[in-house]
């Protein structure tokens, strides 16, 4: 193992997307290092955003409203302060991503051009080229950090583990091209995205099964929300992995939902195509189950102007042999956005001493039970420049992280066995004996130094988090309960408690047959 020289000290960054990207050039002069696998942007789902950025800009909208459409798609788990801290911050984070080169679309009379999304009372989505926010973004903020003096960056460099002395954060364990190395640091922020690579139907990039989450949970710090994963209702319904996304906002410029006999199968439910994600997504879901194929049909609202709105999805459907102005575009939900992930306050800060983190790997208390959509964007700008404020006041104690130079790397991780069980079990609808079942496989992979242990500890947080919520709200759902419960709250627990609760749940069934 080799140290990396002249970069101890530094708060590193982890994640090339966009909250790794704003968190670095928020911290500036302050000296940084931003860690990507890849090319900034290219391996995080920011590159893929579609529908934009959600923030009350409008004459007839504000933060309170705002704040009233996002608190009801949570279904009641947001935590409000919270939620009404970062949707505050809307217009301070659009002027931050305008001054560092991002530039949004406008109307004919110089404002913003504002579209519609699912459960937003509002026109607030702000977008660039259409539908191509994510990488209009990427690329800006790309640029900029080439651009910052005090930002290094290394690609081509994977995090494997945060490394902890005396419960705080004491460097981080990388492997690249060359082998092993070790980044002696004392502040780290996690950015690493989400965790769609769990699942067979995702339209996230497949290797992405929640890295992030998986070290700080090895760290000790707690979780929040696991059982929360948001199932985009209207992935491009063809072969290939991952699935193209037609954004939301193609409904909320008109586009109906109908089933293999043309028949308008939301109509009568409220809030119809631009009802909450997750009902939009069961609803198709159960279309799909009782055998017929579900489309998205913009051929009387959109037809030839299609192309001209949304050229990104026109690309992706004609690619697909889809003419999406004169046929409608057949769709499924698919894994999109995961709600939970490492508890922060709205500082940025985990519960363990050293480690901020932003965007979607961070559970902050925004989303609850359910994300609004665009949501997403806004908290992970506005998130880097709290954390950065937090980060910028400390003093930055430089000291080797004692013991570490023995350490081995884990083995590459392999997703193919963990991805069955996480499908089968952890998907769109659940019940306690898939859940149980996904358990008792879960475990021991977990537990060994395999492979598998990796994503098997995400696929294991989900499934207990998921176990213990005996009810159905927002994107968890359950067979065997179907109704939401009074006084329901979010929970946090460690890997620790994560895995005797697994423990516990094996064996009693065990005991029980004896």
């Amino acid at each position: 193992m080799t140290e990396i020289t002249g970069l101890d000290g530094r708060i590193a960054v982890v994640g090339g997307g966009i909250a790794g990207m704003m968190t670095a050039l928020e911290l500036a002069p302050e000296p940084v290092v931003l860690i990507s696998r890849a090319a900034l942007g290219r391996e995080s789902s920011s590159q893929w955003a579609q529908g934009g950025i959600a923030a009350s800009l409008g004459a007839d909208d504000s933060a309170a409203l705002h704040l009233t459409d996002t608190l009801a798609a949570g279904a009641g788990l947001c935590d409000p302060e919270a939620a009404k801290t970062i949707l505050d911050e809307a217009s301070g984070a659009i002027a931050a991503l305008e001054a560092h080169g991002v530039h949004f679309d406008r109307s004919a009379d110089g404002q913003f051009a504002r579209g519609l999304e699912a459960a937003h009372s509002r026109r607030r989505i702000l977008h660039i080229d259409g539908d191509g926010t994510g990488a209009a973004l990427t690329c800006a903020l790309a640029g900029a950090v080439h651009r910052c003096p005090s930002i290094t960056v290394l690609t081509e460099a994977d995090v494997v583990r945060l490394m902890v002395r005396d419960g705080k954060v004491s460097g981080l364990l990388l492997k690249g091209g060359a082998g092993a190395g070790l980044l002696s640091t004392s502040r780290v922020v996690m950015a690493t995205g989400g965790l769609g690579g769990l699942f067979d139907a995702t339209t996230n990039p497949v290797g992405n099964f929640g890295q992030g989450v998986m070290m700080a949970a090895r760290a000790g710090a707690q979780l929040a929300d696991m059982e929360f994963v948001q199932f985009h209702p209207t992935a491009l319904a063809v072969p290939g992995t991952p699935l193209g996304l037609i954004s939301e906002a193609v409904r909320g410029e008109g586009a109906i939902l109908i089933n293999a006999r043309g028949e308008r199968f939301m109509a009568a439910v409220p809030g119809a195509e631009l009802a909450p994600r997750d009902v939009v997504a069961r609803a198709i879901q159960a279309e799909i189950v009782r055998g017929g194929e579900v489309f998205l049909d913009g051929r009387r609202t959109l037809g030839a102007g299609f192309g001209a709105r949304f050229p990104g999805i026109d690309r992706l459907c004609r690619a697909a042999g889809i003419d999406p102005a004169k046929q409608p575009i057949p769709v499924r939900p698919a894994a999109h956005y995961h709600m939970g992930g490492i508890v922060t306050d709205t500082h940025g800060r985990s519960s363990l001493e050293g480690l901020w983190a932003v965007g979607e790997c961070a559970a902050t208390g925004l989303h609850g039970a359910n994300r609004l959509a665009s949501n997403s964007l806004l908290e992970a700008v506005v998130m880097a420049g709290r954390a950065a404020r937090d980060l910028g006041g400390l003093p930055a104690p430089v000291g080797v992280a004692e013991g570490l130079s023995s350490c081995g790397l884990p083995p590459a991780a392999d997703l193919t066995g963990v991805r069955r069980i996480v499908s089968r079990g952890l998907g769109l609808i659940r019940d306690d004996a898939g859940l149980r079942a996904a358990m008792a496989a879960l475990l021991p992979l977990a537990e060994s130094d395999g492979p598998s242990a990796d994503p098997a500890i995400i696929g294991l947080a989900i499934a207990t988090f998921a176990l213990l919520r005996t009810e159905s709200r927002g994107a968890h759902a359950r067979l065997d309960h179907p109704a939401p419960l009074a006084g329901s709250t979010s929970r946090r627990l460690t890997l620790a408690e994560i895995d005797a609760f697994a423990r516990l749940q094996i064996s009693e069934p065990m005991l029980r047959s004896a």
